[in-house]
């Protein structure tokens, strides 16, 4: 199911006085970031807005002239996409996962309509987190530009309301938006509850170091950390992880597949940590040649 993906990253923020919001940071990475991350097979990426730094490669492009409301955004958008399917987002999405995304691609593409669109826990429908189908949407913005004489501050229900759009139920955050700072402080607090804090932090971390794409056995790994903490002494814990990062980066080097190569470094070493512990017990009879 291939697609294109349009991230909408203009607007005034006036509720954030302003703010730049692609750019405010939610578990050390700006939002506009962080819906990238949610569409990393995406063909082609575009953002609608000023250029800002992203951590992986995307096509800019306005609205001229900007500042014209998410409707001519879009238009500008679809105008520097070819797949057969769009999928558009706005820049201020701090959950959105790569679930979210291909069940709304998959929906779009195997639905009988122009698309799908996420319904939020509230019933409330996500025009710009779908997917749509590419014909039907050029042709209804060519109409809605032909009728108004301009794109120019229409909303987008002016536009979704002509289009046959499946609904997509959204899970518990999927459609989380950040309007206002209290929304902002929400998402910054919640990647920190106990919950979440770990796989938000390895997420991050994977994106800072350039290895999305190996897959981190969390418990797996905190295993091995509290059998070398708790069997040779706390501080080889983290010392343990590390020579195991390294010892799967020379597996991948060598040709091994990422995740596998982390799996065998992580079972060798926690193996090593728990014979080493076993060392401080008292000897078994049958090792002293005893009883």
């Amino acid at each position: 199911m291939s697609y294109d993906a349009i991230v909408l990253a203009g607007g005034a923020a006036r509720r954030l006085g302003g703010a730049d919001k692609p750019t405010l940071r939610v578990g050390a990475r700006t939002l506009l970031d962080r819906v990238l991350a949610a569409c990393p097979d995406a063909a082609e990426t575009v953002v609608v807005g000023a250029r800002r730094a992203t951590a992986r490669p995307v096509r800019w492009t306005r609205e001229d002239p900007p500042g014209g409301g998410p409707v001519a955004a879009l238009d500008a958008g679809v105008r520097q996409t070819t797949a057969a399917l769009v999928l558009v987002l706005s820049a201020d999405l701090p959950f959105l996962d790569h679930d979210t995304v291909r069940a709304l691609v998959r929906a779009a593409a195997d639905g009988p309509g122009d698309g799908a669109l996420l319904r939020d826990p509230e019933g409330r429908d996500q025009p710009l987190v779908a997917a749509y189908r590419a014909e039907p949407l050029r042709r209804e913005i060519a109409l809605l530009a032909t009728e108004h004489g301009t794109l120019h501050g229409l909303p987008l229900r002016a536009l979704t309301a002509e289009l046959d759009l499946t609904r997509v139920t959204a899970a518990p955050l999927a459609s989380f938006d950040c309007d206002t700072w209290e929304d902002l402080a929400a998402a910054r607090a919640r990647i920190r509850e106990h919950g979440n804090v770990l796989e938000q932090w390895i997420t991050a971390a994977k994106t800072e170091l350039g290895i999305d794409d190996v897959a981190v056995d969390i418990p797996a790994l905190l295993d091995l950390a509290r059998d070398a903490a708790h069997g040779v002494a706390r501080p080889a814990a983290p010392l343990t992880t590390f020579l195991v990062g390294y010892a799967a980066a020379r597996a991948e080097a060598a040709g091994a597949d990422p995740a596998q190569a982390v799996a065998e470094a992580s079972r060798k070493a926690a193996d090593l940590a728990l014979r080493w512990a076993a060392e401080a017990q008292p000897p078994h009879p049958e090792e002293t040649g005893s009883g």
